[in-house]
């Protein structure tokens, strides 16, 4: 059993002694004495340690544990500890004051994890106060309700501001992507589809309309002559490396954190990490412009997940207006996580899979609270965007589709199917994009980011611009792919052996063309360029995101089954699996849900999203029969990917990084103890603080000699009993503080993390440090199963925890420790977490 305790020390022994500690046969031959300073103590049994790898099981020394610590015979302390009988005004006065306020304290550093339970006690005890206020004044009355909706309308400004960023992202995007054909005589600014919509063509098309002048166009060549073409590449290639380059060099030069999709960072940060900077006014500057460069480029990547990273950002920043949330770790993590849902609102029009998102995907730590504001703020958000109508259409998103045919039962069999592929192709593009990342990262590739980003989108501009599923719009090729086939619709794609005699004709099931035909070689043509552009697209140095990509593959598979589907049935309506349906002659097998439900697999397959993901698809569509078709293709690609791995594409970049990511949806089956994985190992030393026997001198020659977070503080060197546990960030800011603003502050004061001062006082004004003392570190026995520990360091969001045997201090396990344990059990290179 674990035992979650605040230990209540002895009497405190006399500030006069100052031994230093040896435990008995803890080194190879015997007692060994540390020669350091002899006003701190150095045990060199466990201790925290965050550079040695944890290796095999090992018993600690029964004598360590079972004996009691035995002591050298060494001379009294020096001069600093002696009681002068010299008092002074100053010194006095000191003395009779209260404990001196720091400013700062209970703040982190950059990459390290927040301590969860002493941010959440801290929160606790302001509301208690607010609270406690309240009754006193209007204003602290004022001050209380203030405090009491503050959260709700910082999420409601949340997804106010990420509606209209969204929008003008998706505005931004469609204009700078059709520049790579032409431009709009009328207005520039206007993208093909609106400079076309004052046209008098009926039917709208790339090349009939009369008011978007194509490059073509401008040397005096047909569009449809060998000359246009030529020119036309020219400028599709020459666009796409200025938006490219544009986008990489921005992000190289102001905003480094704004590359990437963001997503594996962001489930970092939500699980209590601190990345200073990733979330910032420059980072969200810099990743909304290149977010619009990179994918008006045509590379092979979407923007709906850096709209995640767009969000956190404005969420971020937001917090910071209120108190409660920007000095408090802990409850900023609330804001964010409804801004995670906010950014999959806006990406994919999808409010509740929005949340759904944040809470599978994205968050460590979802209260109900937070799921009522996360909810609050995406739909806040969708309505926004909805109210920009940045797509022309009344819908948030350019691929909405609508279908009104069911599926029949015997269609399962592709749908699950789909599922399968989608799943192993999930879990061969995740292989070949870590390895792929991997050799970036470790050779002369990565010194070099923005000459990779002009070759890969050199590669794929020339290669993209022949083939017109290619060319186009991704979003635009997954609205084609998703569509039915009409009156209207004159894509190669519909090329049917059909007859409409009017608009509103039921569509018959029929023969394909020779369109078709043509068009199921150039979609198969397609899928292999995207699989493989994507994989070399994904990590380069501008914001660059995966869902679109996912789902244009998943896309395309899904149309060609479907139509080869569709054709089954034509040629074989007398079977008894399509009797029913088919024999009526309307078309009773819809390509277009092929297309949605291989785009969820796909999708599923890399990222390893269900629920959140199947109501995604859902909300694009607006039907709920196909439900089951997308949950049992969801379910198979999840089955199929987990049994070759169970990493999704953002926790294999978590890995790839070396993030301190404790998996909470992973299980640990050892049958290890708290002992074998606890610091200092052997021949290592334990540095702890005393609570009123150290002097400032030595506390800074501590902070000299170590570099470790934070430090135990225990009564004294003989009781080894625990009282606290002190971070460095902490400790330096008060003793900076404390010279600054104290009289009579010097090297020979001591450090006293007690609740009072012994009286008669006679010496240099004593550092009373007690307001920084955590008195309430989680502690466990060195016999707890690891089973346990692990569980206490996911569900409490740990920094480290305190071992002890028989109520005595006998080491320290920190995230990073219990991280590289597992690293080191799976046959892994524990090495490869590279953060605290």
């Amino acid at each position: 059993m674990f035992v979650i305790k605040r230990f209540h020390p002895p009497a405190s022994p006399s500030v006069m002694e100052s031994r230093p500690l040896t435990r008995h046969g803890a080194m190879t031959g015997g007692t060994t004495s540390h020669s350091r300073h002899p006003n701190y103590q150095a045990l060199s049994q466990p201790s925290h340690s965050s550079v040695a790898t944890p290796g095999p099981s090992r018993e600690p020394p029964q004598d360590a544990l079972d004996s009691p610590v035995q002591f050298e015979d060494m001379e009294e302390a020096g001069p600093a500890h002696q009681i002068t009988t010299n008092s002074s005004a100053a010194n006095l006065a000191a003395l009779d004051t209260e404990e001196q306020e720091f400013q700062g304290i209970g703040q982190y550093d950059d990459f390290h994890t927040t301590d969860w339970q002493r941010d959440i006690a801290r929160d606790r005890m302001r509301h208690r106060y607010i609270a406690k206020k309240k009754e006193e004044s209007v204003w602290d009355w004022i001050k209380s309700g203030h405090d009491a909706w503050s959260g709700w309308l910082c999420v409601f400004l949340v997804g106010v501001i990420a509606g209209a960023v969204a929008g003008m992202i998706d505005i931004g995007t469609s204009w700078m992507s059709d520049l790579r054909f032409g431009v709009c005589q009328q207005a520039f600014w206007f993208n093909q589809e609106q400079c076309c919509w004052s046209s008098n063509e009926t039917i709208y098309g790339p090349n009939n309309c009369s008011h978007f002048f194509l490059w073509p166009e401008a040397f005096g060549d047909s569009p449809d002559g060998a000359g246009g073409y030529i020119v036309s590449y020219i400028f599709y290639v020459l666009w796409s490396l200025l938006f490219a380059s544009l986008a990489a060099s921005l992000v190289m030069m102001f905003a480094p954190y704004a590359c990437g999709s963001g997503i594996p960072e962001i489930k970092t940060i939500l699980s209590g990490f601190i990345i200073r900077g990733y979330l910032g006014k420059w980072t969200l500057l810099i990743k909304s412009l290149g977010m619009i460069l990179a994918v008006s480029a045509g590379l092979s990547l979407g923007k709906e997940g850096p709209l995640v990273h767009v969000a956190c950002c404005i969420g971020n920043i937001l917090s910071y207006m209120f108190p409660k949330y920007g000095k408090n770790e802990a409850k900023k993590r609330e804001v964010l996580s409804a801004a995670a849902a906010v950014g999959v609102s806006v990406a994919f029009g999808a409010p509740i899979g929005g949340v759904l998102f944040s809470l599978e995907e994205a968050s460590y730590y979802f209260p109900l609270k937070t799921l009522w504001r996360s909810f609050f703020a995406a739909l806040v958000a969708a309505f926004v965007l909805r109210s920009i109508n940045p797509f022309g259409n009344e819908h948030l998103v350019l691929f909405y589709v609508e279908y009104n045919k069911p599926w029949i039962f015997i269609e399962l069999v592709p749908f699950i199917l789909l599922g399968i592929i989608g799943g192993i192709i999930g879990t061969l593009f995740i292989k070949f994009n870590i390895r792929w990342c991997r050799y970036r990262k470790t050779s002369m590739l990565g010194q070099y980011p923005r000459l990779e980003v002009v070759v890969v989108t050199l590669i794929t501009a020339a290669i993209a611009y022949h083939n017109p599923y290619t060319r186009m719009n991704t979003s635009n090729l997954i609205y084609l792919l998703f569509s039915q086939c009409g009156v209207a619709n004159t894509d190669s794609l519909c090329d049917y052996q059909r007859n409409f005699t009017s608009a509103n004709t039921a569509i018959e099931i029929a023969a394909a063309g020779p369109g078709v035909v043509r068009a199921v070689w150039l979609l198969a043509l397609a899928l292999i360029f995207k699989c493989v552009a994507t994989v070399f697209t994904f990590g380069l140095k501008v914001p660059c995101g995966l869902f679109i990509p996912s789902l244009a593959m998943g896309a395309i598979i899904g149309r060609l089954v479907g139509i080869g589907m569709e054709q089954l049935a034509y040629h074989n309506q007398d079977w008894a699996v399509f009797a029913g349906e088919c024999s009526t002659g309307e078309n009773c097998i819809t390509p277009g849900l092929y297309a949605m439900v291989g785009a969820a697999a796909v999708l599923g397959g890399v990222t390893r999203m269900t629920v959140s993901l199947v109501v995604i698809m859902f909300e694009l569509t607006g039907g709920v029969r196909y439900i089951v078709p997308l949950m049992a293709a969801v379910m198979a690609s999840k089955w199929i990917g987990d049994a070759f791995g169970r990493e999704g594409i953002y926790d294999a970049h978590i890995i790839l990084n070396g993030y301190p990511f404790l998996d909470s949806k992973e299980e640990f089956s050892h049958t290890t103890l708290a002992h074998d994985v606890m610091r200092p190992g052997k021949n290592e030393s334990f540095y702890v603080i005393t609570q009123d026997s150290m002097t400032l001198d030595d506390v800074e020659q501590l902070l000299r000699e170590t570099d470790h977070n934070g430090f135990p503080v225990v009564v004294s060197r003989q009781s080894q009993y625990l009282v606290g546990f002190v971070a460095r960030r902490d400790l330096n800011i008060a003793i900076s503080q404390a010279k600054k603003n104290t009289e009579g502050i010097v090297g020979e004061s001591l450090v006293l993390f007690t609740s009072s001062v012994p009286s008669p006082w006679m010496g240099p004004p004593p550092l009373r440090l007690r307001k920084i003392l955590d008195l309430a570190p989680i502690t466990i026995t060195d016999q707890t199963p690891m089973e346990t520990v692990v569980d206490m360091f996911r569900k409490l969001g740990l920094r480290q925890t305190l071992v002890t045997h028989n109520g005595r201090l006998l080491g320290i396990i920190t995230k990073k420790d219990v991280l590289r344990h597992i690293k080191f059990l799976e046959s892994e290179d524990p090495e490869s977490v590279l953060f605290n």
